[in-house]
């Protein structure tokens, strides 16, 4: 621990002489350049809520300015290709994406050891990621779901196909062989994927040391309907507004209204003072946690691009089998037919199901009452949350386990420092004999066990998030259950 705080502060430092700062004026930054921080934010740990973090040393303002980064200390393409070597070999492979010549832009400067001038930086990245392009086969079959299992399938399959399309550069720039393996691409390519922010410039985006300490924070939900969609769009106010229709009151930042659609929404690169500039997205006491937000993702997008997930997402949809006939009966995109992570359905979706109940030859005069969120009947109603219901009932009973099940599971795991036996969860011995059997560990009697063995643990910290995932799953199914029943009771009394 001494150790790693004696790197952290020798990174700090190193920010300090680079620019990097989080003093709201410059020459209160010259006074000291022992450490970029202290004057706005810290390093610390935050167990519950993303781990490592900046928080707050002193009161927030929302919309205050707390950290820039001078476009010299930021990890672009640009920066890195000033190597003469690099920039001749990257050339010479025009066909590759943006996204795989700042992977290899990593790749050679963690190649470079401390003889790069990142190094400070590059030591305090993770040594792991858990997106879905490093889940294992086991892990994969763990999310249960046909929708998680196929992006997973394609996340891996892409990374794959990517790494064989820039082996030659990695060859022509004589890359040492442990940085010429898959493992190290996914590596890489997690880092550039959870970590880099947009610039203007290049839609490979950059690495910007200090500023990716900050953890997310999830915008509040999108606008549905197409009243929401106009009201944004027309909206030039840079004030929270709030979009109200009969689906739902839904706050939204306008500030996220960005032209370039950012991946951050609250900071960004400007060009007046050329730096990556971040301000306080909200009103922060001493020792909060200050976070930022990377856009709008449900929690298989944070998984599949980030390696986690929010036990509360308010942008998490859930995706359930629709008739055909349901997608014809209405102009709403397959994309809107989903069910909110409070177990409610979405705006489209209602409007979708109310048109399909209704007969094919009256849909056209009560077309207008549907796409404005109105109910049709009393009787199209019940006949479509009981439809509802059922659907949704019928996806859980399919599923290889239960909420309680996977709420048992997760306990398990989440409190393996207890030796829980392996051998008195037997709904799971399928699941857990396959975890087993996959890292030779037969003869384990607990959770306990499996923590010898790193990649092992690190296995398991995916199998988490995998139960994690399709527990949240369930359980919106099962409030959209309860969302159905309570409709049912109201047009009872």
């Amino acid at each position: 621990m001494e150790q790693e705080q004696q790197r952290l502060e020798s990174f700090l430092t190193w920010a300090a002489q680079l620019g990097i700062s989080d003093s709201s004026t410059t020459s209160q930054h010259r006074h000291s350049l022992s450490s970029c921080l202290g004057s706005s934010l810290s390093v610390s740990h935050f167990p519950h809520s993303g781990g490592r973090g900046l928080g707050a040393v002193r009161g927030l303002k929302r919309g205050e300015i707390i950290l820039r980064v001078p476009k010299s200390a930021l990890m672009t393409r640009e920066n890195v290709m000033e190597d003469k070597k690099l920039c001749v070999a990257v050339n010479r492979h025009s066909s590759l994406s943006s996204a795989q010549i700042l992977i290899v832009c990593l790749l050679y400067e963690m190649g470079k050891g401390k003889t790069s001038r990142w190094h400070p930086y590059l030591v305090h990245l993770p040594n792991t990621y858990d997106i879905l392009a490093t889940f294992g086969e086991f892990e994969k079959r763990a999310l249960q779901v046909d929708e998680a299992l196929w992006v997973t399938e394609k996340a891996i399959i892409k990374a794959k196909s990517e790494w064989k399309e820039a082996h030659p550069l990695m060859e022509d720039l004589m890359f040492k062989p442990q940085l010429l393996t898959f493992k190290a691409w996914v590596w890489a390519a997690a880092t550039i994927s959870s970590r880099t922010l947009h610039i203007p410039w290049d839609e490979a985006g950059c690495l910007c040391p200090v500023g990716d300490l900050f953890n997310y924070d999830a915008p509040g939900a999108e606008p549905s309907g197409i009243e929401g969609v106009e009201h944004l769009l027309s909206n030039s106010s840079i004030h929270d507004t709030v979009i109200s229709n009969e689906d739902e009151n839904i706050a939204i930042d306008a500030e996220q209204l960005d032209s370039h659609s950012q991946r951050l929404t609250d900071g960004g690169f400007e060009e007046d003072v050329n730096a990556y500039c971040f301000y306080a997205r909200a009103h922060y006491k001493k020792g909060d946690q200050v976070l930022l937000c990377y856009g709008t993702y449900t929690n298989l997008e944070l998984l599949e691009h980030y390696g986690f997930l929010l036990q509360e997402n308010p942008n998490d949809k859930i995706f359930i089998p629709l008739d055909p006939a349901i997608y014809s009966s209405t102009s709403w995109s397959k994309e809107s037919l989903y069910i909110h992570h409070d177990g409610k359905p979405s705006f489209a979706l209602l409007a979708a199901l109310r048109l399909w109940a209704t007969p094919q030859n009256k849909r056209r005069y009560v077309g207008h009452l549907a796409y404005s969120g109105s109910q049709l009947s009393a009787d199209n109603e019940i006949f479509i949350v009981k439809w509802l219901s059922k659907t949704c009932d019928a996806v859980l009973k399919n599923l290889p386990t239960s909420v309680d099940e996977d709420t048992m599971l997760l306990n398990a795991m989440v409190y393996s420092q207890d030796s829980m036996d392996i051998t008195k969860l037997m709904s799971f011995r399928d699941e857990i004999y396959s975890f087993l059997e996959a890292h030779n560990m037969k003869d384990a009697h607990s959770f306990n066990d499996i923590f010898f063995s790193r990649k092992a643990r690190r296995s398991m910290n995916r199998w988490k998030l995998a139960v994690q995932w399709r527990l949240r799953y369930k359980r919106v199914l099962a409030d959209c259950i309860s969302y159905c029943n309570e409709t049912l009771n109201s047009f009872m009394t």
